[in-house]
């Protein structure tokens, strides 16, 4: 027995003050960490027999990591239709017929605008420095740096000589190209970083504003957001997502940015107040843009860019939603791993054109079945989307 005066034995915690009795002191015990995340299984040689070959190439690369030792395994992406047809609608400068930021409807490609197609052509695994994405990268610059040329607004060039629409044309233009250049591997260029850096503190001093917890005003019987409200945009995100080195830089700001994203998305529409016009701007983010699973469903292109994005960042992880919605997409896949539409799902007839690049990669055109290829291409992103938000990998 111990006694009023004698210290604790060893070993034990407790509180020991002389000439009084010894108190034992609660431990804390932790709770055992949470039970890691099931492995994703990749039904690798499924995608590789009914895969398209940009869904080949990118299987091998982006998520098995040991692409083919063979001298014309980078050749692999050419042999796309889709690619090719691409090309055939590019003009000698670089440019495409529909514009700038134009997304062609359904899965056809005519009239598509510059900077979805070179996206695209990346997504099908074309190397930045081909030919004709040479050209295009050459525009893209130049829209980086905010060519006064009116010319290169395209379809976002104002009827009138409208000032402030000009400004608003380049600006999306600008973030757009940023998008675009980080995409192809341009993040250690100063042009892109400098650019990027102009871009970040804009929204930074917009989130440090007053503006930033009430950001709309009333105008007649309509809520719109004032000239001065500017949210980050979808093409800003697409570019941070693959400036990794530049995200780390800036960290303080993808801390407000995250929880920018992670605020409840409003009812308005994104309606702006550009001098005495009352324009739409649905580049604009307001907030968690997927909130639940109709949400997904009823937009899957948009919906799997936004959780690739997300990933990318390295922020999917911290949100339990998008986790979920992940976890229930790849719950709708078969034993083998493979994806097939479900009933609830629907793939619109026009998406926007930040993530119309990511979908379909296979050729739908000249007799292919476009169940298989969007079962081959949602198969492939859910993995790829799994890999960046650091799942571990299965391939079968």
């Amino acid at each position: 027995m111990t006694s009023p005066s004698s210290p604790p034995p060893a070993g034990i915690d407790s509180v020991y003050v002389p000439g009084e009795l010894t108190v034992p002191r609660p431990v804390f015990v932790p709770p055992p960490p949470p039970p890691p995340p099931p492995v994703v299984p990749v039904p690798a040689m499924w995608l590789l027999a009914h895969g398209s070959p940009a869904v080949q190439f990118r299987l091998l690369r982006d998520i098995a990591g040991q692409p083919s030792a063979s001298p014309g395994w980078p050749r692999v992406p050419f042999a796309s239709r889709a690619g090719w047809h691409l090309m055939a609608m590019q003009d000698h400068d670089g440019t495409w017929p529909g514009g700038m930021l134009t997304a062609p409807g359904g899965t056809a490609l005519e009239g598509v605008g510059t900077i979805p197609a070179y996206r695209r052509l990346l997504e099908l695994g074309w190397d930045a420095e081909t030919p004709g994405m040479v050209a295009t990268k050459r525009l893209l610059f130049r829209l980086l740096a905010e060519d006064t040329d009116p010319t290169l607004l395209a379809e976002l060039r104002p009827a009138g000589d409208d000032e402030e629409l000009v400004l608003r044309g380049r600006l999306q233009l600008r973030e757009a190209a940023a998008a675009a250049l980080a995409q192809a591997g341009f993040e250690d260029d100063p042009r892109l970083r400098g650019a990027a850096r102009r871009l970040i503190d804009r929204v930074h001093t917009f989130f440090q504003s007053p503006l930033a917890q009430k950001p709309w005003i009333r105008v007649g019987n309509q809520h719109v957001l004032p000239p001065e409200v500017s949210p980050p945009s979808f093409h800003l995100l697409v570019m941070l997502s693959y400036m990794p080195q530049f995200r780390s830089e800036h960290y303080q700001f993808m801390d407000q940015l995250y929880r920018w994203l992670t605020q409840p998305w409003p009812r308005q529409v994104p309606m702006q107040q550009m001098g005495e016009r009352l324009i739409e701007q649905p580049h604009y983010v307001l907030g968690d843009f997927l909130t639940t699973r109709s949400a997904l469903d009823s937009d899957m292109p948009s919906a799997l860019t936004w959780l690739e994005t997300m990933a990318r960042m390295g922020i999917l992880g911290r949100h339990e939603g998008w986790v979920k919605l992940l976890e229930r997409t790849l719950d709708d896949r078969s034993r083998k791993g493979v994806w097939t539409p479900p009933r609830s799902v629907v793939m619109p007839a026009n998406v926007p054109a930040w993530s119309w690049p990511l979908l379909p990669l296979g050729d739908t055109e000249g007799g292919g079945n476009l169940e298989t290829t969007l079962s081959a291409d949602v198969t492939f992103r859910l993995c790829l989307i799994a890999k960046l938000a650091g799942r571990t990998l299965d391939l079968l």
